[in-house]
């Protein structure tokens, strides 16, 4: 006997939420047949309690982000409580509760980043994407993020692009970076 899922509700309004309602993590150019792949993730770490952190790192790889149905469905299947895999979720900033795009841009701003013209370079990212750090783009394509520190200060000013490290960062290796992952385009290519 399968179980209906609610949709998620603004506690105010008693409407969906626009983020549920907008994207659902079952539906969609990710989605796979059969819907999430939480079943898939935890089969493969052999539903092990211990291995919450790499099983919400998986389904967000695929999902871009972890919804909250599917956040409750993690702890289903590990038989946990739903607040120690929220807890987990929220404790680490490199979980994303909020939708993403398909190309993560981030900034670094720490101290040697800064000094060496990292504001700048932050400023040429939103130009481009015409997004404010922290914002994703309507149609889900890009993320643009502002962090402290990437921990390579020798490559500052410093951006990273789809996982890829980008040092000595500047308005024209951000163009043909930004070049590279454009809409239609594969996103490949080197770090530099």
């Amino acid at each position: 006997m399968t179980q209906k899922r609610k949709p998620a509700v603004s506690g105010r309004t008693g409407r969906p939420t626009a983020r549920t309602a907008a994207v659902r993590p079952d539906k969609g150019p990710d989605a796979k047949p059969g819907g999430t792949p939480v079943r898939e993730v935890v089969a493969k770490y052999r539903g092990e309690k211990r291995a919450l952190i790499p099983i919400l790192q998986d389904v967000q790889e695929r999902l871009r982000w972890l919804p909250p149905e599917i956040l409750e469905e993690v702890a289903r299947e590990l038989g946990v409580p739903p607040a120690h895999v929220y807890s987990v979720a929220t404790f680490y900033r490199s979980f994303s509760l909020e939708p993403r795009g398909r190309h993560v841009c981030t900034v670094c701003m720490g101290t040697a980043c800064h000094v060496r013209g990292g504001a700048a370079v932050l400023e040429h990212f939103e130009r481009k994407l015409g997004l404010q750090a922290g914002q994703t783009s309507p149609d889900h394509e890009f993320t643009l993020e502002r962090v402290n520190c990437l921990g390579a200060c020798a490559l500052a000013p410093l951006a990273v692009v789809d996982g890829r490290y980008y040092g000595q960062m500047t308005e024209a290796k951000a163009n043909a970076v930004l070049e590279k992952v454009k809409p239609g385009r594969d996103g490949g290519g080197a770090s530099s």
